[in-house]
């Protein structure tokens, strides 16, 4: 079947996940993630026009447990693009108490998903916009 997002939704959810990014004092805290490669840019321009951190590759595994680890961060908040693909740094903040932003379409978990944007997240485009939306309200 076909699924219809509701953008209003979408936009009110957006406006939410902006007051939350910019409720945090230091935007480096704010880890932008995206392990599918259509929103590889879309996450980069969006921590450079906000200055918040990326990781728009491969995630390794214990980046939010493991103090160890020489990519160890302690983020205040995470946006991730895709929690289908990107479920593993969310189980991670999770564990760490980090609250998470997620675009989701109609058929993503939303386990730990703490603020859900439905939004179409298998295009660039749209992701793209999406990502664009968000960095123009918390600027």
């Amino acid at each position: 079947g076909v699924h219809i997002i509701n953008i209003g939704k979408t936009w009110e959810k957006l406006m939410l996940a902006a007051r939350i990014i910019v409720a945090i004092e230091n935007p480096e805290d704010v880890v932008a993630i995206s392990g599918p490669t259509m929103g590889q840019r879309a996450v980069y321009k969006f921590a450079q026009n906000t200055g918040s951190s990326y990781i728009a590759s491969r995630y390794t595994p214990g980046c939010f447990t493991n103090q160890i680890q020489k990519k160890f961060m302690e983020p205040r908040l995470l946006v991730v693009t895709d929690p289908y693909v990107d479920h593993q740094p969310i189980k991670e903040a999770a564990y760490a108490n980090i609250p998470v932003i997620a675009f989701c379409d109609v058929n993503s978990p939303v386990r730990y998903v703490d603020v859900v944007i439905p939004c179409n997240n298998k295009s660039k485009h749209s992701l793209a916009l999406m990502y664009w939306m968000l960095a123009r309200e918390v600027n």
